[in-house]
């Protein structure tokens, strides 16, 4: 069925209510939704952390928000044109809940050919039900909180912070060995390390083997929720991402369509200003990598220690195996962007795949670098830092008096390489001012990411 058949079909989807229980170490939380006439879905976490105090308004203002967070995925299925809550909200707040779905959602409705627009793509009708407007309890937060997803972004924020982290925790959603090593090895103990369970229903995967309609959603607000969640319930101060100024250049070259959305920027401030004007729970969330380019962070990394090269993982279509797949854009891009920094032969060995050198590679190269209008929908960096991380790329070959794989070969005939190769040497340099950082870690990160290799 087309969306609009859907929305027909189904017009309404109801937040009914979240459910909690708490055994020995673990919060464990569910959420009732429907959509009337198709059935009902019940997600779930677990959350590590001591006996949470349920009466207090920012825990229930927290909860509440991870499941509006959760809602999105649920609500894709079928794109009902009203969504009712049980608790009331003002205009402006389901306002901000509506632009982080319609951005978030930027890649679903695109992939889909889904025309609709912010007005009309969702009511929002609020219950009755208050939620406390109460400011959190006065309560001592302290350490860090760091989200590490075990590729080389979230280690090169540990590298960077590795002299501070005595109060320190990791964060990862469900357990993945690459994040568990990154943190370990950067000297975070198992103790400390806090791994949540989310569970999806299984009913929203069967609808998707049934049709329904089904795509890309903003994860990374889930995790943007759930970490400031696990930080207030476990008394922890700040969360510190690794998203970078990267993130927020659109995948689609002639709209606003952006896989990245909730890494972004415009995210991560709307995300500072939900907190500060609905949540109040006193948690601080920033990215320690938004001034930097994923071409600083891939430069940055390849001079770490050498065992978090061993390690790292970044690959979607790998992950539940953690290793790369050696055949999608993220291994790819991960092969580009590494390849001014470290031999080409060392790449090969640790992502287990000559991509530079594989034939059916060379149109998706053509879409990270923008010689085809798309990026491909990965979490990948700018079309500028590919090309100028390719143009440096054949330069090392040529200093090494090593041999150009194709897919270079095949970029130095095309007029991207003509028209990046001189501007290659100064790149680098780059310090994105819009960013959330406390003064003293901006100064860190500028100092070791950006001053130490001029």
């Amino acid at each position: 069925m087309t969306f609009t058949e859907l929305r027909q079909q189904y017009p309404e989807f109801i937040f009914h209510e979240t459910r909690m229980g708490y055994e020995i170490g673990r919060l464990h939380i569910s959420y009732l939704f429907e959509i009337t006439g198709l059935g009902s879905f019940s997600p779930s976490w677990e959350i590590p952390c001591p006996q949470p105090d349920l009466s207090d308004p920012a825990v229930s203002r927290l909860l509440f928000s991870l499941g509006m967070a959760e809602l999105v995925s649920y609500w894709k299925i079928a794109c009902p044109p009203v969504v009712r809550l049980p608790m009331h909200m003002t205009k402006e707040q389901a306002d901000w809940w509506k632009q982080l779905y319609f951005g978030g959602l930027g890649e679903f409705f695109y992939r889909n050919g889904i025309e609709t627009d912010f007005g009309s793509f969702m009511t929002i009708e609020s219950g009755s039900d208050a939620l406390s407007s109460a400011d959190a309890p006065q309560k001592t937060l302290s350490g860090k909180l760091i989200p590490v997803g075990g590729g080389k972004d979230s280690i090169v924020t540990l590298n960077l912070l590795k002299g501070q982290l005595g109060d320190a925790y990791a964060y990862q959603i469900n357990h993945r060995d690459s994040s568990e090593k990154a943190a370990l090895l950067a000297g975070i103990p198992q103790e400390r390390i806090l791994e949540p369970k989310r569970t999806l229903d299984p009913f929203m995967l069967e609808c998707n083997k049934r049709g329904f309609l089904n795509g890309h959603t903003p994860f990374s607000a889930i995790v943007a929720f759930s970490s400031v969640l696990t930080a207030y319930l476990n008394g922890i101060g700040t969360v510190i991402l690794s998203n970078e100024s990267s993130a927020s250049e659109s995948t689609v070259s002639e709209a606003e369509v952006n896989h990245q959305y909730s890494k972004s920027y415009q995210f991560e401030r709307d995300f500072f200003a939900y907190e500060r004007d609905y949540l109040r729970c006193g948690v601080r969330y920033f990215s320690l990598l938004r001034p930097l380019t994923e071409f600083q962070i891939a430069r940055y990394f390849a001079s770490c220690d050498t065992k978090y090269h061993e390690i790292f993982r970044s690959c979607n279509a790998g992950a539940k195996q953690d290793k790369w797949c050696g055949h999608c854009a993220k291994c790819l891009f991960v092969a580009v962007i590494l390849s001014p920094f470290l031999p080409y032969g060392e790449i090969v060995r640790l992502l287990g795949a000559d991509m530079l050198n594989m034939p059916e590679m060379a149109s998706t190269l053509q879409e990270l670098c923008g010689a085809l209008p798309n990026k491909p929908f990965e979490c990948v960096g700018s079309r500028k830092e590919v090309n100028l991380s390719l143009c440096l790329a054949i330069e090392r070959a040529a200093r090494d008096g090593a041999e150009l794989p194709l897919l270079l070969k095949q970029y130095q005939a095309s007029p991207l390489w003509k028209e990046y190769a001189g501007q290659a040497a100064g790149f680098g340099q780059e310090w994105d001012p819009q960013h959330n950082l406390p003064e003293n870690l901006a100064a860190l990160v500028k100092r070791e990411c950006v001053e130490a290799f001029r």
